[in-house]
Protein backbone atom coordinates (compact mmCIF):
# COMPACT_ATOMS: atom_id res chain seq x y z
CA UNK A 1 0.00 0.00 0.00
CA UNK A 2 2.89 2.41 0.71
CA UNK A 3 3.80 2.62 -2.99
CA UNK A 4 0.26 3.62 -4.01
CA UNK A 5 -1.74 6.81 -3.60
CA UNK A 6 -5.54 6.89 -3.42
CA UNK A 7 -7.51 9.93 -4.58
CA UNK A 8 -11.24 10.21 -3.78
CA UNK A 9 -13.87 12.80 -4.63
CA UNK A 10 -17.48 12.74 -3.43
CA UNK A 11 -20.77 13.91 -4.89
CA UNK A 12 -23.28 14.27 -2.07
CA UNK A 13 -26.97 14.73 -2.86
CA UNK A 14 -29.10 16.25 -0.11
CA UNK A 15 -32.89 16.56 -0.21
CA UNK A 16 -33.74 19.94 1.27
CA UNK A 17 -36.17 20.29 4.16
CA UNK A 18 -38.96 22.22 2.45
CA UNK A 19 -42.71 21.66 2.54
CA UNK A 20 -43.11 21.97 -1.23
CA UNK A 21 -41.14 20.89 -4.28
CA UNK A 22 -38.48 22.85 -6.13
CA UNK A 23 -40.67 24.28 -8.90
CA UNK A 24 -44.26 23.59 -7.82
CA UNK A 25 -46.51 23.44 -4.73
CA UNK A 26 -46.67 19.64 -4.37
CA UNK A 27 -45.93 18.21 -0.92
CA UNK A 28 -42.54 16.68 -0.11
CA UNK A 29 -43.84 14.44 2.70
CA UNK A 30 -42.13 11.05 2.71
CA UNK A 31 -44.11 7.80 2.73
CA UNK A 32 -47.29 8.80 0.88
CA UNK A 33 -48.92 6.44 -1.61
CA UNK A 34 -47.10 6.38 -4.97
CA UNK A 35 -47.98 9.15 -7.43
CA UNK A 36 -50.28 11.03 -5.04
CA UNK A 37 -47.99 14.07 -4.62
CA UNK A 38 -47.71 15.11 -8.26
CA UNK A 39 -49.05 17.86 -10.54
CA UNK A 40 -48.69 18.92 -14.18
CA UNK A 41 -45.52 20.90 -13.35
CA UNK A 42 -43.50 18.11 -11.70
CA UNK A 43 -44.83 15.61 -14.27
CA UNK A 44 -43.56 17.86 -17.06
CA UNK A 45 -46.85 18.17 -18.89
CA UNK A 46 -46.97 20.53 -21.90
CA UNK A 47 -47.70 24.20 -21.18
CA UNK A 48 -46.62 24.18 -17.51
CA UNK A 49 -44.21 26.72 -16.05
CA UNK A 50 -41.83 26.22 -13.09
CA UNK A 51 -41.75 28.66 -10.15
CA UNK A 52 -38.62 28.53 -7.96
CA UNK A 53 -38.95 27.62 -4.27
CA UNK A 54 -37.37 30.56 -2.42
CA UNK A 55 -36.85 28.49 0.73
CA UNK A 56 -34.66 26.02 -1.22
CA UNK A 57 -32.41 28.86 -2.39
CA UNK A 58 -32.06 30.13 1.18
CA UNK A 59 -31.13 26.64 2.43
CA UNK A 60 -28.52 26.35 -0.33
CA UNK A 61 -27.02 29.71 0.69
CA UNK A 62 -27.08 28.69 4.37
CA UNK A 63 -25.09 25.53 3.55
CA UNK A 64 -22.65 27.54 1.42
CA UNK A 65 -21.96 29.97 4.27
CA UNK A 66 -21.31 27.11 6.70
CA UNK A 67 -18.96 25.44 4.18
CA UNK A 68 -16.93 28.63 3.67
CA UNK A 69 -17.99 28.94 0.03
CA UNK A 70 -18.03 31.95 -2.27
CA UNK A 71 -21.71 32.69 -2.94
CA UNK A 72 -22.28 33.87 -6.49
CA UNK A 73 -24.02 37.22 -6.94
CA UNK A 74 -25.94 35.77 -9.85
CA UNK A 75 -26.76 32.20 -10.80
CA UNK A 76 -28.90 30.51 -13.41
CA UNK A 77 -30.79 27.27 -13.85
CA UNK A 78 -30.13 25.08 -16.88
CA UNK A 79 -31.69 22.09 -18.57
CA UNK A 80 -29.70 18.88 -18.24
CA UNK A 81 -31.00 16.63 -20.98
CA UNK A 82 -30.98 12.85 -20.71
CA UNK A 83 -33.51 10.03 -20.95
CA UNK A 84 -34.41 7.79 -18.06
CA UNK A 85 -37.80 6.30 -17.08
CA UNK A 86 -37.94 8.20 -13.75
CA UNK A 87 -37.35 11.58 -15.46
CA UNK A 88 -40.78 12.65 -16.77
CA UNK A 89 -39.60 15.70 -18.77
CA UNK A 90 -36.56 13.94 -20.32
CA UNK A 91 -34.51 16.77 -18.82
CA UNK A 92 -33.69 17.88 -15.31
CA UNK A 93 -33.66 21.51 -14.20
CA UNK A 94 -30.25 21.89 -12.58
CA UNK A 95 -27.22 24.21 -12.44
CA UNK A 96 -23.92 23.94 -14.25
CA UNK A 97 -21.35 26.71 -14.80
CA UNK A 98 -23.10 29.26 -12.58
CA UNK A 99 -24.13 27.42 -9.38
CA UNK A 100 -25.27 28.92 -6.08
CA UNK A 101 -21.78 28.71 -4.59
CA UNK A 102 -18.27 27.36 -5.14
CA UNK A 103 -14.70 27.21 -3.78
CA UNK A 104 -15.32 26.30 -0.12
CA UNK A 105 -13.99 23.73 2.34
CA UNK A 106 -14.90 21.54 5.31
CA UNK A 107 -12.32 20.89 8.01
CA UNK A 108 -12.01 17.20 8.91
CA UNK A 109 -9.46 16.60 11.64
CA UNK A 110 -6.60 18.94 10.77
CA UNK A 111 -7.29 18.90 7.03
CA UNK A 112 -9.37 21.25 4.89
CA UNK A 113 -11.17 19.25 2.19
CA UNK A 114 -12.15 21.49 -0.69
CA UNK A 115 -15.75 21.99 -1.87
CA UNK A 116 -15.78 22.53 -5.63
CA UNK A 117 -19.39 23.63 -5.92
CA UNK A 118 -22.84 23.59 -4.40
CA UNK A 119 -25.71 23.57 -6.86
CA UNK A 120 -29.48 23.19 -6.72
CA UNK A 121 -31.66 20.96 -8.87
CA UNK A 122 -34.84 18.90 -8.82
CA UNK A 123 -34.81 15.26 -7.77
CA UNK A 124 -35.92 12.47 -10.08
CA UNK A 125 -38.69 9.92 -9.53
CA UNK A 126 -38.04 6.47 -8.11
CA UNK A 127 -38.12 3.15 -9.95
CA UNK A 128 -39.50 0.15 -8.06
CA UNK A 129 -38.44 -3.20 -9.50
CA UNK A 130 -39.89 -6.69 -9.10
CA UNK A 131 -36.92 -8.25 -7.30
CA UNK A 132 -38.19 -11.83 -7.62
CA UNK A 133 -39.02 -12.20 -11.30
CA UNK A 134 -37.51 -9.05 -12.79
CA UNK A 135 -40.47 -8.96 -15.19
CA UNK A 136 -41.86 -5.55 -14.30
CA UNK A 137 -40.80 -2.15 -12.98
CA UNK A 138 -43.01 0.67 -11.69
CA UNK A 139 -42.26 4.35 -11.25
CA UNK A 140 -43.27 6.62 -8.38
CA UNK A 141 -43.09 10.33 -9.23
CA UNK A 142 -43.72 11.57 -5.67
CA UNK A 143 -39.97 12.28 -5.34
CA UNK A 144 -39.79 13.94 -8.75
CA UNK A 145 -39.18 17.67 -8.28
CA UNK A 146 -38.15 17.59 -4.62
CA UNK A 147 -35.45 20.25 -4.00
CA UNK A 148 -32.04 18.64 -4.20
CA UNK A 149 -28.68 20.16 -3.30
CA UNK A 150 -25.51 18.61 -4.69
CA UNK A 151 -22.21 19.16 -2.88
CA UNK A 152 -19.17 18.23 -4.96
CA UNK A 153 -15.78 17.91 -3.27
CA UNK A 154 -12.33 18.40 -4.73
CA UNK A 155 -10.44 15.09 -5.28
CA UNK A 156 -8.60 15.64 -1.99
CA UNK A 157 -9.81 12.72 0.13
CA UNK A 158 -7.00 10.23 0.55
CA UNK A 159 -8.61 7.14 2.13
CA UNK A 160 -11.98 5.37 2.53
CA UNK A 161 -11.94 6.16 6.25
CA UNK A 162 -11.41 9.85 5.56
CA UNK A 163 -14.36 9.75 3.15
CA UNK A 164 -16.58 8.34 5.92
CA UNK A 165 -15.29 10.96 8.39
CA UNK A 166 -16.07 13.72 5.88
CA UNK A 167 -19.63 12.47 5.36
CA UNK A 168 -20.28 12.16 9.09
CA UNK A 169 -19.12 15.72 9.69
CA UNK A 170 -21.07 17.04 6.69
CA UNK A 171 -24.24 15.28 7.87
CA UNK A 172 -23.84 16.70 11.36
CA UNK A 173 -23.45 20.22 9.95
CA UNK A 174 -26.43 19.96 7.58
CA UNK A 175 -28.68 18.47 10.28
CA UNK A 176 -27.62 21.18 12.74
CA UNK A 177 -28.48 23.91 10.23
CA UNK A 178 -31.94 22.39 9.63
CA UNK A 179 -31.18 22.14 5.90
CA UNK A 180 -32.15 18.44 5.68
CA UNK A 181 -33.10 15.56 7.95
CA UNK A 182 -30.30 13.54 6.27
CA UNK A 183 -32.08 10.19 6.65
CA UNK A 184 -30.19 7.91 4.26
CA UNK A 185 -32.83 5.18 4.55
CA UNK A 186 -35.39 7.59 3.07
CA UNK A 187 -33.02 8.82 0.36
CA UNK A 188 -32.68 12.35 1.73
CA UNK A 189 -28.88 11.94 1.81
CA UNK A 190 -27.18 10.02 -0.99
CA UNK A 191 -23.57 9.78 -2.03
CA UNK A 192 -21.63 8.79 -5.16
CA UNK A 193 -17.86 8.50 -5.04
CA UNK A 194 -15.07 8.75 -7.59
CA UNK A 195 -11.88 6.87 -6.79
CA UNK A 196 -8.55 6.52 -8.56
CA UNK A 197 -5.31 4.89 -7.45
CA UNK A 198 -1.81 5.52 -8.82
CA UNK A 199 1.75 4.68 -7.97
CA UNK A 200 3.29 7.52 -6.01
CA UNK A 201 6.04 7.74 -8.61
CA UNK A 202 3.49 8.43 -11.40
CA UNK A 203 2.82 12.05 -12.30
CA UNK A 204 -0.64 11.46 -13.78
CA UNK A 205 -3.69 10.48 -11.74
CA UNK A 206 -5.00 6.95 -12.14
CA UNK A 207 -8.12 6.02 -14.10
CA UNK A 208 -11.26 7.21 -12.34
CA UNK A 209 -13.94 4.72 -11.28
CA UNK A 210 -17.37 5.92 -10.15
CA UNK A 211 -19.06 4.07 -7.30
CA UNK A 212 -22.84 4.15 -6.71
CA UNK A 213 -25.57 2.47 -4.63
CA UNK A 214 -24.05 3.11 -1.20
CA UNK A 215 -26.83 3.63 1.34
CA UNK A 216 -24.87 4.23 4.55
CA UNK A 217 -21.60 5.80 5.66
CA UNK A 218 -20.20 2.34 6.40
CA UNK A 219 -21.19 1.27 2.87
CA UNK A 220 -19.24 4.21 1.47
CA UNK A 221 -16.15 3.23 3.44
CA UNK A 222 -16.44 -0.48 2.64
CA UNK A 223 -17.22 0.12 -1.03
CA UNK A 224 -14.25 2.45 -1.46
CA UNK A 225 -11.95 0.10 0.48
CA UNK A 226 -12.96 -2.83 -1.75
CA UNK A 227 -12.48 -0.77 -4.90
CA UNK A 228 -9.14 0.59 -3.68
CA UNK A 229 -7.84 -2.93 -3.14
CA UNK A 230 -9.26 -4.17 -6.47
CA UNK A 231 -7.48 -1.41 -8.40
CA UNK A 232 -4.19 -1.92 -6.54
CA UNK A 233 -4.21 -5.62 -7.41
CA UNK A 234 -4.83 -4.76 -11.07
CA UNK A 235 -1.96 -2.27 -11.09
CA UNK A 236 0.37 -4.81 -9.51
CA UNK A 237 -0.49 -7.23 -12.32
CA UNK A 238 -0.06 -4.47 -14.95
CA UNK A 239 -3.70 -4.80 -16.03
CA UNK A 240 -5.65 -1.86 -17.46
CA UNK A 241 -8.17 -0.23 -15.15
CA UNK A 242 -11.34 0.64 -17.06
CA UNK A 243 -13.12 3.96 -16.57
CA UNK A 244 -16.51 2.76 -15.48
CA UNK A 245 -19.41 3.04 -13.07
CA UNK A 246 -19.66 0.27 -10.51
CA UNK A 247 -22.34 -0.63 -7.97
CA UNK A 248 -21.74 -1.62 -4.35
CA UNK A 249 -23.39 -4.95 -3.52
CA UNK A 250 -24.14 -4.70 0.20
CA UNK A 251 -25.12 -8.38 0.54
CA UNK A 252 -21.92 -9.71 -1.06
CA UNK A 253 -19.70 -6.82 0.12
CA UNK A 254 -18.24 -6.39 -3.38
CA UNK A 255 -18.45 -3.90 -6.25
CA UNK A 256 -19.94 -4.96 -9.57
CA UNK A 257 -19.60 -3.40 -13.03
CA UNK A 258 -22.59 -1.36 -14.21
CA UNK A 259 -21.45 0.49 -17.35
CA UNK A 260 -18.23 1.69 -18.95
CA UNK A 261 -17.61 5.40 -19.46
CA UNK A 262 -15.34 5.70 -22.46
CA UNK A 263 -16.62 9.20 -23.17
CA UNK A 264 -18.18 11.89 -21.02
CA UNK A 265 -21.95 12.02 -21.42
CA UNK A 266 -23.21 15.03 -23.38
CA UNK A 267 -26.07 16.48 -21.35
CA UNK A 268 -26.56 19.36 -23.81
CA UNK A 269 -26.80 21.97 -21.05
CA UNK A 270 -28.53 25.21 -21.97
CA UNK A 271 -30.17 27.97 -19.87
CA UNK A 272 -33.66 27.11 -18.65
CA UNK A 273 -35.85 29.38 -20.83
CA UNK A 274 -38.69 29.54 -18.29
CA UNK A 275 -36.55 30.86 -15.42
CA UNK A 276 -34.72 34.19 -15.29
CA UNK A 277 -31.23 34.54 -13.74
CA UNK A 278 -31.26 35.05 -9.96
CA UNK A 279 -29.44 37.91 -8.29
CA UNK A 280 -28.48 37.46 -4.64
CA UNK A 281 -28.43 40.61 -2.53
CA UNK A 282 -25.89 41.04 0.26
CA UNK A 283 -28.59 41.77 2.85
CA UNK A 284 -30.10 38.29 2.24
CA UNK A 285 -26.71 36.69 2.91
CA UNK A 286 -26.29 38.76 6.09
CA UNK A 287 -29.75 37.75 7.31
CA UNK A 288 -29.00 34.06 6.76
CA UNK A 289 -25.62 34.42 8.53
CA UNK A 290 -27.43 35.88 11.54
CA UNK A 291 -29.89 32.96 11.52
CA UNK A 292 -27.03 30.42 11.55
CA UNK A 293 -25.31 31.98 14.56
CA UNK A 294 -22.84 29.64 16.27
CA UNK A 295 -21.79 26.63 14.19
CA UNK A 296 -21.63 23.16 15.82
CA UNK A 297 -17.81 23.03 16.03
CA UNK A 298 -17.68 26.38 17.82
CA UNK A 299 -20.53 25.44 20.13
CA UNK A 300 -18.97 22.08 20.96
CA UNK A 301 -15.72 23.76 22.03
CA UNK A 302 -17.65 26.33 24.09
CA UNK A 303 -19.62 23.60 25.87
CA UNK A 304 -16.36 21.93 26.89
CA UNK A 305 -14.84 25.18 28.11
CA UNK A 306 -17.86 26.89 29.66
CA UNK A 307 -19.73 23.87 31.09
CA UNK A 308 -16.73 21.52 31.59
CA UNK A 309 -18.42 18.78 29.56
CA UNK A 310 -16.49 15.93 27.93
CA UNK A 311 -15.86 15.97 24.18
CA UNK A 312 -18.32 13.06 23.86
CA UNK A 313 -21.12 14.88 25.73
CA UNK A 314 -20.49 18.08 23.78
CA UNK A 315 -20.57 16.28 20.44
CA UNK A 316 -23.91 14.61 21.26
CA UNK A 317 -25.48 17.87 22.44
CA UNK A 318 -24.34 19.81 19.36
CA UNK A 319 -25.40 17.21 16.79
CA UNK A 320 -28.68 19.12 16.34
CA UNK A 321 -29.30 22.81 16.93
CA UNK A 322 -32.64 22.14 18.62
CA UNK A 323 -30.95 19.88 21.19
CA UNK A 324 -28.18 22.45 21.81
CA UNK A 325 -30.76 25.18 22.35
CA UNK A 326 -32.85 22.87 24.57
CA UNK A 327 -29.81 22.09 26.75
CA UNK A 328 -28.90 25.73 27.32
CA UNK A 329 -32.52 26.69 27.98
CA UNK A 330 -32.77 23.93 30.64
CA UNK A 331 -29.61 25.29 32.27
CA UNK A 332 -31.33 28.64 32.77
CA UNK A 333 -33.74 26.84 35.16
CA UNK A 334 -31.24 24.50 36.87
CA UNK A 335 -27.56 25.28 36.36
CA UNK A 336 -26.08 21.78 36.63
CA UNK A 337 -24.61 21.11 33.15
CA UNK A 338 -23.44 17.53 33.68
CA UNK A 339 -26.73 16.39 35.25
CA UNK A 340 -28.85 18.07 32.55
CA UNK A 341 -26.59 16.64 29.82
CA UNK A 342 -26.92 13.11 31.24
CA UNK A 343 -30.72 13.26 31.38
CA UNK A 344 -30.96 14.62 27.84
CA UNK A 345 -28.67 11.91 26.45
CA UNK A 346 -29.94 8.89 28.37
CA UNK A 347 -33.64 9.67 28.71
CA UNK A 348 -34.90 12.49 26.49
CA UNK A 349 -33.15 11.46 23.26
CA UNK A 350 -34.35 7.88 23.77
CA UNK A 351 -37.98 9.03 24.04
CA UNK A 352 -37.65 11.30 20.99
CA UNK A 353 -36.22 8.44 18.94
CA UNK A 354 -38.80 5.92 20.16
CA UNK A 355 -41.72 8.19 19.28
CA UNK A 356 -40.14 9.74 16.13
CA UNK A 357 -40.58 13.21 17.64
CA UNK A 358 -38.52 16.37 17.17
CA UNK A 359 -37.38 18.40 20.22
CA UNK A 360 -39.58 21.33 19.19
CA UNK A 361 -42.66 19.08 19.19
CA UNK A 362 -41.89 17.48 22.55
CA UNK A 363 -44.18 18.16 25.54
CA UNK A 364 -41.22 17.91 27.94
CA UNK A 365 -40.16 21.55 27.95
CA UNK A 366 -36.63 22.52 29.06
CA UNK A 367 -38.20 23.90 32.25
CA UNK A 368 -39.97 20.60 32.99
CA UNK A 369 -36.76 18.59 32.47
CA UNK A 370 -34.85 20.99 34.73
CA UNK A 371 -37.50 20.59 37.46
CA UNK A 372 -37.18 16.79 37.37
CA UNK A 373 -33.37 16.88 37.45
CA UNK A 374 -33.46 19.36 40.34
CA UNK A 375 -35.91 17.23 42.38
CA UNK A 376 -33.73 14.14 41.83
CA UNK A 377 -30.51 15.96 42.78
CA UNK A 378 -32.18 17.32 45.95
CA UNK A 379 -33.41 13.80 46.87
CA UNK A 380 -37.04 14.89 46.71
CA UNK A 381 -37.74 12.06 44.27
CA UNK A 382 -35.74 9.01 43.24
CA UNK A 383 -34.06 8.66 39.86
CA UNK A 384 -36.52 5.90 38.98
CA UNK A 385 -39.46 8.14 39.83
CA UNK A 386 -37.87 10.88 37.75
CA UNK A 387 -37.72 8.58 34.70
CA UNK A 388 -41.35 7.56 35.23
CA UNK A 389 -42.34 11.22 35.42
CA UNK A 390 -40.47 12.01 32.24
CA UNK A 391 -42.35 9.34 30.29
CA UNK A 392 -45.71 10.54 31.57
CA UNK A 393 -44.94 14.20 30.82
CA UNK A 394 -43.85 13.21 27.31
CA UNK A 395 -47.41 11.97 26.72
CA UNK A 396 -49.43 14.47 28.78
CA UNK A 397 -47.37 17.65 29.06
CA UNK A 398 -48.27 18.02 32.76
CA UNK A 399 -46.09 19.99 35.16
CA UNK A 400 -43.76 17.55 37.03
CA UNK A 401 -44.22 19.31 40.38
CA UNK A 402 -47.99 18.82 40.13
CA UNK A 403 -47.57 15.16 39.14
CA UNK A 404 -45.19 14.44 42.02
CA UNK A 405 -47.84 15.51 44.52
CA UNK A 406 -50.73 13.86 42.68
CA UNK A 407 -48.93 10.52 42.50
CA UNK A 408 -47.35 10.79 45.94
CA UNK A 409 -43.82 10.29 44.61
CA UNK A 410 -41.99 12.32 47.27
CA UNK A 411 -39.01 10.24 48.34
CA UNK A 412 -39.08 8.55 51.76
CA UNK A 413 -36.12 9.77 53.79
CA UNK A 414 -37.54 9.02 57.23
CA UNK A 415 -35.20 6.43 58.78
CA UNK A 416 -37.91 4.72 60.85
CA UNK A 417 -40.17 4.24 57.86
CA UNK A 418 -37.31 2.80 55.82
CA UNK A 419 -36.30 0.48 58.68
CA UNK A 420 -39.85 -0.85 58.83
CA UNK A 421 -39.80 -1.78 55.12
CA UNK A 422 -36.31 -3.29 55.48
CA UNK A 423 -37.50 -5.49 58.35
CA UNK A 424 -40.36 -6.81 56.17
CA UNK A 425 -38.01 -7.49 53.23
CA UNK A 426 -35.52 -9.37 55.42
CA UNK A 427 -38.32 -11.54 56.81
CA UNK A 428 -39.53 -12.34 53.29
CA UNK A 429 -36.08 -13.07 51.81
CA UNK A 430 -34.18 -15.22 54.30
CA UNK A 431 -32.25 -17.05 51.59
CA UNK A 432 -30.81 -13.79 50.27
CA UNK A 433 -29.80 -12.87 53.83
CA UNK A 434 -28.00 -16.21 54.23
CA UNK A 435 -26.32 -15.73 50.83
CA UNK A 436 -24.99 -12.33 51.91
CA UNK A 437 -23.72 -13.68 55.21
CA UNK A 438 -21.93 -16.48 53.36
CA UNK A 439 -20.00 -13.93 51.31
CA UNK A 440 -22.23 -13.41 48.26
CA UNK A 441 -22.17 -9.60 48.33
CA UNK A 442 -24.43 -9.30 45.25
CA UNK A 443 -27.30 -10.45 47.47
CA UNK A 444 -27.23 -7.00 49.08
CA UNK A 445 -28.11 -5.41 45.75
CA UNK A 446 -31.07 -7.77 45.41
CA UNK A 447 -32.36 -6.83 48.88
CA UNK A 448 -31.94 -3.09 48.19
CA UNK A 449 -34.00 -3.58 45.01
CA UNK A 450 -36.74 -5.35 46.97
CA UNK A 451 -36.91 -2.50 49.48
CA UNK A 452 -37.14 0.09 46.69
CA UNK A 453 -39.85 -1.97 44.98
CA UNK A 454 -41.86 -2.40 48.19
CA UNK A 455 -41.65 1.35 48.82
CA UNK A 456 -43.05 1.93 45.31
CA UNK A 457 -39.76 3.59 44.28
CA UNK A 458 -40.07 6.20 47.03
CA UNK A 459 -37.29 5.05 49.38
CA UNK A 460 -33.95 6.81 49.04
CA UNK A 461 -31.56 4.17 47.60
CA UNK A 462 -28.52 5.57 49.43
CA UNK A 463 -30.24 5.45 52.82
CA UNK A 464 -31.70 2.00 52.09
CA UNK A 465 -28.27 0.58 51.31
CA UNK A 466 -26.68 2.21 54.35
CA UNK A 467 -29.32 1.00 56.82
CA UNK A 468 -29.62 -2.47 55.25
CA UNK A 469 -25.86 -3.06 55.26
CA UNK A 470 -25.68 -2.04 58.91
CA UNK A 471 -28.48 -4.43 59.88
CA UNK A 472 -26.99 -7.31 57.89
CA UNK A 473 -23.61 -6.88 59.57
CA UNK A 474 -25.03 -6.82 63.08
Amino acid sequence: MDEFQTVIGLEVHVELLTNSKMFCHCSTQFGSRPNTQVCPVCLGLPGTLPVVNEKAIELGIKTAIALNCKINDEFIFVRKSYFYPDLPKNFQISQYRNPVAENGYLTVGEKNIGITRIHLEEDTGKLIHDEQTGIWSCVDFNRSGIPLMEIVTEPEISSPQEAENFLQKLKRLISYLGVSDCIMEEGSLRCDANISVKRKSDLKLGTKVELKNMNSFKSVRRGLAYEEQRIIEMLKENRTVAQETRLWNEALQITEGMRTKEEAHDYRYFPEPDLLPFKIKSDLIERIKAEIGELPNEREKRFQKEYLLSSYDSAILTAEKEISDYFEKALSYHNEPKQIANWIQTELLGLLKEHHTKPGECKITPEFLAKIVKMVSQDKISGTAGKTLLKEIFLTGQDPEVLVNEKNLIQITDTKEIEKIIHEVIEQNQQAVLDYKSGKTQALGFLVGQVIKQSKNKANPGKVKEILQKKMNE
